[in-house]
């Protein structure tokens, strides 16, 4: 059954896992020292990645798995499946592409799930847990870790997210799918539904993306020139 915009199970998963966040960044950085903090953002990327692993070995065991809509392929799939990387590296550069990635990517899914089965399914658990872990990790990053976007950050994430783009174009043409919606709209409701038909709305997300991610990046600018004013 899917679940319903709106409802419990859409509103309660959003609900814990703001306060999870919360009290996650006040008691790491009251309570623990850097190692210990690094060790809890290890222990977040490997639940995260690995839920999504050992749901899509489950699916695959479990027949029926085709490789032409079932694929991790999806954005924030495929960020859930590797964040374990940046958690492990801490690299600053997969830092400034993630930020705007996880942020403007998990934003629709949060709003509009796309979730065809309810509450406690493998697929409902792991729906909630990618999108949502990937926005724990990335607050993580930033207000424990430290870690800040800096201004060409928002260019670097943007043409990477083409250069992503383009290989998923290709990958749909070869396999004649569908992954990250590039050649048709999910069939839930979802913010593209306001965009017009294919391919408009796929020019308008174009047109948008950057506009959005100079958005994310404001609070931080202003934080900082604030900081300057103060100091």
């Amino acid at each position: 059954m899917q679940v319903a915009i709106g409802s419990i199970e859409h509103i309660l998963p959003v609900l814990f896992a703001v306060i999870f966040t919360i009290c996650l960044i006040i008691f790491a950085n009251k309570k623990l020292n850097k190692e210990q903090q690094i060790t809890v953002f290890k222990s977040l990327g490997v639940f995260v990645s690995l839920t999504v692993l050992i749901y899509h070995l489950y699916a695959y065991f479990k027949g029926g798995y085709s490789i032409v809509t079932d694929l991790p392929l999806y954005l924030c799939s495929f960020m859930a499946l590797f964040v374990f990387t940046f958690t492990h590296s801490r690299k600053y550069w997969l830092y400034e592409i993630l930020l705007f990635w996880i942020i403007a990517g998990t934003s629709q899914a949060v709003i509009t799930p796309d979730i065809s089965k309810g509450f406690l399914s493998f697929e409902y658990l792991r729906y909630w847990i990618a999108h949502l872990g990937l926005l724990v990790i990335i607050f993580y990053a930033t207000f424990v870790l430290n870690m800040r976007p800096k201004f060409k950050s928002v260019f670097k994430s943007f043409f990477a997210l083409q250069l992503y783009m383009l290989i998923i174009f290709g990958i749909n043409y070869v396999l004649g799918g569908n992954y990250s919606y590039l050649n048709e709209k999910p069939k839930s409701a979802s913010l593209l539904d306001y965009l017009g038909d294919w391919p408009m709305y796929l020019l308008v997300v174009e047109l948008m993306i950057l506009p959005y991610f100079l958005i994310i990046y404001l609070p931080f600018y202003i934080a900082k020139k604030f900081k300057k004013q103060t100091t």
